[in-house]
């Protein structure tokens, strides 16, 4: 049987076909057999969280049918905003989309990458406690993925593009046109948080 691409594979396990089953410990199986295990069903709001760009999306995820992108944004700060501020809209924005849009089951947020630059690492930081803060509060589960992850349960390559992603999100997705570079990540996480979630 020919090796399915990872989208025959996602549009095969939606609508209830057979998949392949995952390859044993040590081969070299397809990076998206494992994720496929089982579906994923309801709303995820992913978060690419960052100081001045924090990319929001959400993402509805039916048994059967392609995934779909309901709504995505960039939470845009001007550089001459304060910290504080920043935190501040970050918090509201998470809080709308959540309130907004009742029924999310989950938030998924991308992991801070290892950066040399102490300061860099707590801005990044406090930017993701901000949009953590605000799930919290609604009592929804939070879960965090690192980057590579994301680009390896997504695109299959942890060594993505940031372009590459996109791309593969955008035709995961459907979308009809492009996306933002900080919505793309955003989607990513919840796609990747979907493809890996398990019961």
């Amino acid at each position: 049987m020919a090796r399915m691409t990872s989208r025959q594979m996602w549009a095969a396990k939606l609508a209830g076909r057979p998949v392949p089953a995952p390859s044993a410990p040590g081969s070299r199986g397809h990076p998206h057999e494992l994720r496929l295990k089982k579906a994923f069903v309801g709303l995820v709001l992913g978060i690419d969280p960052s100081l001045r760009g924090t990319g929001l999306a959400l993402v509805e995820f039916r048994l059967g049918r392609t995934p779909v992108l309901l709504r995505c944004t960039t939470v845009r700060i001007p550089a001459k905003r304060t910290m504080a501020y920043a935190l501040g809209e970050i918090h509201r924005a998470v809080g709308e989309y959540i309130t907004a849009a009742s029924g999310i089951r989950h938030v998924a947020l991308e992991q801070t990458i290892y950066v040399q630059n102490f300061q860099t690492a707590q801005i990044l930081g406090a930017a993701r406690g901000a949009a953590i803060a605000a799930a919290a509060l609604q009592g929804l589960p939070v879960f965090e993925y690192a980057p590579l992850r994301v680009k390896q349960s997504v695109a299959g390559n942890g060594r993505a593009s940031k372009e590459q992603l996109a791309r593969t999100v955008s035709s995961l997705l459907g979308a009809p046109g492009a996306i933002g570079i900080d919505e793309s990540d955003a989607a990513g996480v919840a796609l990747c948080h979907a493809f890996s979630w398990q019961p």
